[in-house]
C-alpha cells in the first residue's frame, strides 16, 4: 500500500473562488452539490482555509444517514462550542433562553429560559427565532452543514428559516448529494431572498487532465502516460475520491519511467477495478487482523462510533475467555432469543472490570486492548478517520459501503448481533440503530419491536417525520412478515393524519391498499386516514375526498369512524359537490351519532354542523354554536370544541362577522392550549391573518404572513390564507407578478382541489389585477370560470370578493346581460343569509353595473350604500374602493364633491399602504386640476426619501423598469427617471441594483 501525501484540490479553481466570494459577502446561502466522492467537503475545507483573516466563527454540523429523534441536531452540534464568542447573557436577546435545554454546554452563558408554550408549533417557531438570534450574537460566522441529503425535515425547516431571514453576518454553507432527487435540496418552499447572496456550486467529475493532475500530485510524478491517464479516467469516472483510493492501493514504490506500461500492470496486479470496494479491499489487506476487525466493525455500525462500541462489535467471541463466556451476562438477551447462533454480548460482559477482557491475571492483551490497538492502526493508515466528539468512522460513505459489502454474510450477521447487544446496554438505547442492526442480523421480531418503539418514541418527541420514515422503511422491506404489516400500516396512517409530512406516506399507503392482507375494518381506517392526509396536509381534496368515500364503504361495521368520515365530507369548503350533497352527508353523520354513545364523536359532528351553518350564513348558526359543550370535563370533548371555535372563527371571517370571529378565536385558542389541539390553533393563526387584512390591520402584516408561512411549508391547507393575503397586498402595491404567484399558491393552481372560499377570493383578486392592467378579456375569462365554480357549489355568500370585479369585467367586454344576470343571481343567493360582507358586496356590484350602463346617479347611490356597509363591518380597503366608485359616478354627474371623495379614498389607501390605489386616485385629482400633496412624515434630513421616492425605490428594488413603475404609480416615464436619480443620489449608490427596499 503506497504512502501518498494529502490530496490536493485539483480542477476546482473557479468553484473555490465562487465559494469564497459568496462566504465573504454575507448574508449568504451556498449549496455545494455533487455526487458521492466528488469533493464537496474538500472544497468547503479549502475555502475555509483561504478565507481572509478576521474574527469569523466557523461552525460545523453533520447530518447522519441513521439518525435518532433529535430535531435540528446538526445545527445544535455546530453551536456547542461558541461560548467564548458570546457577550454577557444579559446582553443577549431574551428569546435565546429557549435554547437552554437544547445546548446544555452553554448553560450559564444564555439568558433564563422563558415560560414554555403549550403549542408545539409556537414553541418550534420560538426555537427557530432563538437560533437566528444566537447566530447574530456570535457575529460574523460561517455555518457549515454537511450531508444535507440526510437531514431530517425539522432541520430542513430550520435551514429554510435561516436562509430566508439570515443574520447580517451569517453565511450558510451546505453540502449535499442529489442522487436522482429532482427537487431543490432545501425543498420547493425555499425562495431566494433578493438581499441575500445565494449561490449553488455544482461539482462535476474531473476531466482527463484533472485526473492527471490529481494522480501526478498524489504520486509526486509528472511522467504519467496519456494512455494510462485515459484508462484511469475511464475506470474512476473522474470522481476524485475514487481516484485517490485507487492510487493509495498501488504498491508503496510504484514503477518508474523505464517501463511506460508499468503503472497499468501495477493496477492490474493490485486488482483495482472501477469500483471503490476493490480499492478498499486492497488497503484492508495491509492491515493487521485487529485493525481489519476495527474497520469491519465501523462498517457494520455505519455511523461514527466511540472506541468502546467499535471494540465491542469487532471482538471475536472465540477469543473471549471461557470464564467471561460462561458468565450470566451471556444468557438470553433482553432482545429475545436469536436463532443465529452467536451469543448476545453486552459491553459490561466484555469488560466487567474496565481493564480489558483478558482480566488482571491474564497474560497478553485481551480483546479490548487488542481492539484499541487495531483502531489506532486503522487511524494511522488513514482507513478510518477521527470525527468530532471522540468518534471514529470512515471519511466517506462510499468507503464504508465498500468494506461492508465484502464482509462474509455470517460474519456480518454476527457483528450486527454484537452491535445490538452493545447498543442495548447503553443508558439511552438508540432505537433506530437497534432496529437497523436487528434487521441486518436477521432477527425479525427484534427488528419489528425496536422499529415500532423507535417510531412511537419519535412521535412522542414531536418528530413525526422520523416516525413516518421508520415505519415506511419497514413497510418498504419485502422481508417484513405479512402478520406485522397491518399494525404498522395502521400506525403509519395515524402518524400521517396528525403530522405534517405526507409526500412519502401517500405513495406507500396507496401501495398497501392495493394489496389484500388488511382486514376490512383496518383497510377502511387506513383509507380514511389517507383521504384526510390528501385533503388536509397535501391540500388535494380532488384526490382525498374519493378516498374518504371509498373508506366509508369499508367502515359499515365501524359507525364511529364512518360518522367522522361523513362529517368530514360534509364540510362544503372542499370538493366540487353542491351544498345540497354536503347537507345530505351531514345528516348521515348525525344519524350515526344518534346511535352511538360517544360524547367525543357527538362533539366532533356538532362542531362540523356549527361550522357548516356559519360558513353558509345560516340564521341559526349561533344557536348551533351555543350548544357546543365548552365546559365538558372530558379533554377529548373540549378538544373537539376547540376545533369548532377555530373553524367558526374562519367561517365568521368569511361572511364578515368580525366581532364574533374574534370571540370565537379567543375561546378556540384558550381551549386549544388547554387540550393540546395543535392543528386547529395553527389554522386559527392563518385565518387571523386574513381577518386582519380585511379589517385594515395592514401594518407589518406582510412580514407576519410570511413568517407564519415559513412553518407551513408542507401544509398547503394551513398556508392558503397566507398566500391569499400576500397576493392581495401585492395587488394593492402594484406588484403584479408577485400577486399572480401568490394567488396561484392560494389555490388557483388547482382550483377544483383547493379551499373554495379562498380560491374564490383569489380569483376575485386576479380579476381585479387583469382589470388594473387593462387585460379585460383575461379578466372576463377568469371571472366566468370562478363564477361557474361558485354557482356549482351554491354558497353565494362566499362571493363577496369575486362578484363586484366579475360584474365590472363582464361590463368592460360588453357583456351587460351577463353582468346583470350575475347581480340578480347573487342577490337571490344571499337573500336571508347572515353575511354582512356579501350584502355590502351586492351594493358594490350594483354600483359597478349602474356605472357601466351610464346610470351615474344610481351608481353613486349604490356605491354610497356599499361604502357605509363596508365601513360598518369594518372593511376599510373595500370601503375606499366603494368611495372611489362613488366619486367617479359623481364626477360623471359634474358634482364638485367628487374631488373630496377621491381625496378621502386616496388618504385611506395611503394609510393602509395601498400605494397603487392611492396613486390612481391622485392621478384623477391631477386630471381634474386638484393639487394633492403626498403625505409627509415630519421633518426629513437631506438624505431622507420622500413618500413618492420611497414608492419608487421599492419598485426599483423589485426589479421594475421605469416604464413599469410609471404604470403602477400613474406617472410619466420622465418623472420616474427624475425620482430614480434622486433616490440614487440620496442613498449614495451608483446602480439601481444597489437599491434595497425601504424599511
Amino acid at each position: 500500500m503506497s504512502i501518498v501525501p494529502p490530496p490536493p484540490l485539483v480542477g476546482r479553481a473557479t468553484e473555490l473562488r465562487t465559494l469564497i466570494d459568496a462566504v465573504t459577502r454575507p448574508p449568504a446561502v451556498v449549496l455545494v452539490e455533487g455526487e458521492a466522492g466528488i469533493g464537496k467537503t474538500r472544497l468547503v475545507r479549502a475555502a475555509l482555509d483561504r478565507l481572509p483573516s478576521g474574527d469569523r466563527a466557523v461552525l460545523l454540523g453533520y447530518c447522519h444517514q441513521i439518525r435518532e429523534p433529535f430535531p435540528y441536531g446538526p445545527v445544535f452540534e455546530a453551536l456547542r462550542d461558541i461560548r467564548g464568542r458570546l457577550p454577557a447573557a444579559h446582553r443577549l436577546n431574551p428569546v435565546i433562553g429557549a435554547l437552554r435545554d437544547h445546548l446544555p454546554e452553554l448553560d450559564g452563558a444564555l439568558p433564563p429560559s422563558p415560560q414554555p408554550l403549550d403549542d408545539p408549533r409556537a414553541e418550534r417557531h420560538r426555537v427557530f427565532r432563538a437560533i437566528r438570534a444566537l447566530l447574530a450574537a456570535v457575529g460574523p460566522a460561517v455555518l457549515v452543514v454537511e450531508d444535507l441529503h440526510w437531514a431530517d425535515d425539522g432541520t430542513l425547516d430550520l435551514l429554510r428559516f435561516l436562509a430566508g431571514q439570515p443574520p447580517q453576518g451569517l453565511a450558510v454553507v451546505a453540502t449535499c448529494r442529489r442522487d436522482g432527487v429532482t427537487g431543490p435540496p432545501l425543498g420547493r418552499a425555499y425562495r431566494h431572498q433578493p438581499d441575500t447572496t445565494s449561490v449553488v456550486v455544482r461539482l462535476t467529475p474531473l476531466d482527463a487532465s484533472g485526473v492527471a493532475s490529481l494522480v501526478g500530485a498524489l504520486l509526486e510524478r509528472s511522467d504519467l502516460s496519456p494512455g494510462f491517464v485515459t484508462r484511469l479516467h475511464e475506470r474512476t469516472a473522474g470522481i476524485p475520491f475514487v481516484v485517490e483510493e485507487l492510487v493509495r492501493s498501488l504498491p508503496a514504490s510504484p514503477p518508474g519511467t523505464d517501463d511506460p506500461d508499468a503503472l497499468d500492470r501495477a493496477v492490474d496486479r493490485a486488482g483495482v477495478p472501477l469500483l471503490l470496494r476493490e480499492a478498499m479491499a486492497e488497503r484492508m489487506a495491509g492491515l493487521s487482523p485487529a485493525a481489519a476487525a476495527a474497520v469491519r466493525a465501523a462498517a457494520v455500525l455505519r455511523l461514527p462510533a466511540d472506541e468502546r462500541l467499535i471494540t465491542a462489535v469487532g471482538a471475536d467471541p472465540a477469543a473471549l475467555s471461557s470464564a467471561v463466556l460462561s458468565s450470566s451476562a451471556f444468557g438470553p438477551s433482553a432482545l429475545g432469543p436469536s436463532a443465529l447462533g452467536p451469543a448476545v454480548v453486552s459491553p459490561a460482559a466484555l469488560d466487567p472490570a474496565g481493564q480489558g477482557l483478558a482480566g488482571p491475571d491474564s497474560t497478553g492483551p485481551g480483546p479490548v486492548a487488542s481492539g484499541a490497538a487495531g483502531l489506532a492502526e486503522a487511524l494511522r493508515a488513514g482507513v478510518l478517520h477521527e470525527h468530532p466528539g471522540g468518534r471514529y468512522g470512515f471519511r466517506h460513505a462510499l468507503a464504508q459501503q465498500a468494506v461492508y459489502d465484502v464482509i462474509p454474510g455470517p460474519e456480518r450477521r454476527a457483528a450486527h448481533v454484537r452491535a445490538m447487544a452493545a447498543l442495548a446496554a447503553t443508558d439511552a438505547p438508540p432505537l433506530v440503530q437497534l432496529a437497523f442492526h436487528a434487521r441486518h442480523a436477521g432477527d425479525t421480531d427484534a427488528w419489528v419491536r425496536h422499529g415500532a418503539a423507535a417510531a412511537q418514541q419519535a412521535a412522542a418527541l414531536g418528530d413525526t417525520a422520523l416516525a413516518v420514515e421508520v415505519v415506511e422503511g419497514m413497510l418498504d422491506d419485502p422481508d417484513l412478515p405479512v402478520r406485522n404489516r397491518g399494525p404498522l400500516v395502521l400506525m403509519l396512517s395515524r402518524f400521517a393524519a396528525t403530522g405534517l409530512s405526507h409526500q412519502r406516506v401517500v405513495r406507500l399507503l396507496r401501495q398497501v391498499l392495493r394489496g389484500d392482507f388488511l382486514s376490512r375494518g383496518v383497510r377502511g381506517e387506513v383509507r380514511l386516514n389517507l383521504g384526510v392526509v390528501l385533503s388536509n396536509q397535501a391540500g388535494d381534496a380532488a384526490a382525498g375526498r374519493p378516498e374518504i368515500m371509498a373508506a366509508l364503504a369499508e367502515l359499515t361495521d365501524r359507525p364511529t369512524l364512518a360518522a367522522r368520515g361523513w362529517a368530514s365530507m360534509a364540510m362544503p369548503e372542499w370538493g366540487a359537490e353542491s351544498l345540497a350533497e354536503h347537507a345530505e352527508w351531514m345528516a348521515r353523520a348525525e344519524a350515526l351519532v344518534a346511535t352511538a354513545d360517544n360524547p367525543e364523536l357527538s362533539a366532533a359532528v356538532l362542531a362540523n354542523r356549527a361550522s357548516f351553518e356559519m360558513t353558509t350564513g345560516s340564521p341559526g348558526a349561533f344557536d348551533v354554536a351555543a350548544r357546543l359543550p365548552a365546559d365538558d370535563p372530558r379533554t377529548g370533548v373540549r378538544r373537539e370544541v376547540a376545533r369548532a371555535y377555530c373553524n367558526l372563527h374562519d367561517s365568521a371571517t368569511t361572511v364578515g362577522l368580525y366581532a364574533a370571529a374574534e370571540r370565537f378565536g379567543r375561546e378556540g385558542r384558550r381551549l386549544a392550549l388547554e387540550t393540546g389541539a395543535q392543528y386547529p390553533a395553527f389554522l386559527l393563526d392563518a385565518s387571523t391573518i386574513r381577518r386582519e387584512w380585511l379589517t385594515g390591520r395592514w401594518d407589518g402584516l406582510r412580514d407576519r404572513a410570511a413568517s407564519l408561512g415559513e412553518s407551513a411549508t408542507e401544509t398547503p391547507l394551513v398556508a392558503v390564507d397566507l398566500w391569499l393575503v400576500l397576493g392581495l397586498l401585492a395587488l394593492a402595491t402594484g406588484e403584479w407578478e408577485e400577486a399572480v404567484r401568490q394567488f396561484h399558491r392560494a389555490g388557483l393552481d388547482a382550483p377544483e382541489a383547493r379551499n373554495v372560499p379562498v380560491v374564490t377570493a383569489a380569483a376575485g383578486g386576479l380579476v381585479d389585477l387583469h382589470l388594473a392592467r387593462g387585460a379585460v378579456n383575461e379578466a372576463a375569462a377568469e371571472a366566468e370560470a370562478a363564477v361557474a365554480r361558485l354557482r356549482r357549489k351554491g354558497v353565494w355568500v362566499w362571493g363577496a370578493g369575486l362578484v363586484p370585479p366579475a360584474v365590472a369585467a363582464f361590463a368592460r367586454v360588453g357583456r351587460m346581460e351577463t353582468a346583470a344576470e350575475l347581480v340578480d343571481e347573487y342577490a337571490a343567493g344571499i337573500a336571508g343569509r347572515v353575511a354582512p360582507a356579501a350584502h355590502a358586496a351586492l351594493d358594490a356590484a350594483r354600483g359597478a353595473l349602474a356605472a357601466a350602463r351610464l346610470r351615474h346617479a344610481d351608481a353613486a347611490a349604490f356605491f354610497a350604500r356599499a361604502r357605509e356597509a363596508y365601513a360598518a363591518l369594518p372593511q376599510p380597503y373595500a370601503a375606499a374602493r366603494a368611495a372611489e366608485g362613488e366619486a367617479g359616478a359623481r364626477l360623471a354627474l359634474g358634482d364638485r364633491a367628487a374631488a373630496t371623495g377621491f381625496r378621502e379614498a386616496a388618504e385611506t389607501y395611503g394609510m393602509l399602504g395601498a400605494t397603487h390605489d392611492a396613486a390612481r386616485c391622485r392621478r384623477v385629482l391631477r386630471d381634474i386640476g386638484v393639487d394633492v400633496p403626498l403625505p409627509r412624515g415630519g421633518r426629513r434630513g437631506a438624505g431622507t426619501l420622500s413618500q413618492r421616492e420611497r414608492e419608487v425605490a421599492r419598485l426599483v428594488a423589485l426589479g421594475r423598469t421605469n416604464r413599469e413603475i410609471a404604470d403602477v404609480l400613474f406617472l410619466s416615464t420622465r418623472t420616474v427617471e427624475t425620482h430614480v436619480a434622486t433616490v440614487l443620489r440620496k442613498l449614495g449608490v451608483r446602480s439601481r441594483t444597489q437599491i434595497a427596499p425601504p424599511a
